[in-house]
């Protein structure tokens, strides 16, 4: 049988999209199992600096600092730093009341961004680990014996956390959310094993303060921080049992900025760094960030190519016309769950539609952003405070 152009273009895009969402995931985690790099871990107890960067986040500060104090570790090695970027609200005044609990404030004028105010706030740091954290997000009391052992590895520089979300309001988004980040949960600890982290959750991960060097304004830390100590001979790995809880965003276009902003971040930090998608110089991470991020934001222009070449198909045969109408019933689920979600109502599983579709068109945003060169060095709070 010969295929026509639209055949081909058709099975090339659903064989692109099953590789990034079924074919990495199992590649990866046969990968990891059958070249599994092992850590050394041990009981360690170092200086440990925990670093929370805020803006504006009266509403939460006095609470993160509460939680970050019952944190299970001796105090006379345990620093609390609030790194205050220009806040104007009560956030200083409030983290002054903890001052005689040893939790010191640095205050960042200027209003320069979160990734430069932790470059700035770092070097105040007196702990061998540097653990950063976000004025919205609670700990464990734990966290520390599962994030420690891996530093007892010496080719380990950052350990990260597994973040829960929370979803009280049981909100279609946060729906969403939970569902997305099981699936990534899954692909950091299979990549963890084979290779390394190409990226932490920005709420809880910990660094060795001697490997951190500071990045550009407009950079996605948590995402970067992880090149960064790879191009080092260092290694990112998942500690799972280091857990947060952070609670969802509530609202459709909440969850939009949010993850426009990560993306247009982390495209900046691809271009900038593009040398390491070449397998030949970083090997398997390589793969895991052409994988995971580059083909992962390319599902909007597969999709869009896949529908136009189904719906020049779809007169050749019965089996084209009904892919082309499970696509626009897709669609049209997607649509109708984001049409609930404005009415304030529960949409079931039409979450799981809606959440895919917000997700990827802010991948076409971010890049549209990032080709603009619009930068995001600074943030505003997102969440509903608890």
């Amino acid at each position: 049988m010969i295929w026509n152009l639209e055949q081909i273009v058709f099975w090339t895009c659903v064989s692109l999209l099953a590789y990034v969402y079924l074919g990495y995931p199992l590649l990866v985690f046969i990968v990891s199992r059958l070249f599994p790099r092992a850590i050394k871990r041990a009981e360690i107890a170092p200086k440990v600096t925990v670093l929370i960067t805020a803006f504006n986040e009266e509403a939460a500060i006095s609470q993160k600092i509460e939680n970050t104090l019952e944190i299970d570790y001796s105090a006379g090695k345990l620093e609390i730093i609030v790194a205050s970027d220009g806040s104007t609200d009560r956030t200083d005044e409030i983290v002054g009341e903890f001052k005689t609990r040893n939790v010191k404030l640095f205050r960042q004028e200027g209003r320069v961004g979160k990734t430069m105010t932790q470059n700035n706030a770092i070097a105040h740091a007196t702990g061998d680990i540097v653990l950063f954290s976000d004025a919205t997000t609670d700990y464990a009391k734990d966290v520390l014996s599962h994030v420690l052992p891996p530093f007892a590895d010496e080719s380990v520089g950052c350990v990260a956390g597994r973040l829960v979300y929370l979803d009280d309001e049981s909100t279609n988004v946060g729906r969403g959310a939970q569902n997305y980040w099981s699936y990534e949960t899954f692909l950091k600890t299979a990549e963890s094993r084979a290779c390394s982290l190409i990226g932490a959750s920005g709420c809880l991960y910990a660094v060795r303060r001697e490997a951190y060097e500071p990045m550009y304004a407009e950079a996605c830390s948590d995402f970067l921080i992880c090149t960064m100590l790879y191009r080092k001979g260092l290694r990112s790995v998942f500690a799972p049992g280091a857990v947060c809880y952070e609670h969802t965003n509530r609202h459709v276009l909440d969850e939009l900025r949010m993850r426009v902003r990560v993306i247009s971040q982390t495209f900046t930090d691809l271009w900038r760094n593009r040398d390491m998608l070449n397998p030949f110089r970083s090997g398997f991470y390589a793969v895991e960030l052409m994988s995971h991020k580059l083909l992962r934001y390319a599902v909007p222009l597969i999709l869009t190519t896949l529908l136009i070449a189904n719906i020049l198909l779809a007169g050749a045969s019965p089996f084209y016309l009904a892919t082309l109408v499970l696509q626009g019933s897709f669609y049209a689920l997607a649509f109708t769950g984001w049409l609930i979600e404005r009415s304030g109502r529960p949409s079931g599983l039409l979450a799981m539609p809606l959440y895919f579709t917000l997700a990827n068109f802010a991948s076409v945003v971010g890049f549209y952003k990032f080709l603009r060169g619009e930068k995001y060095a600074r943030w505003e709070p997102i969440r509903h405070t608890r």
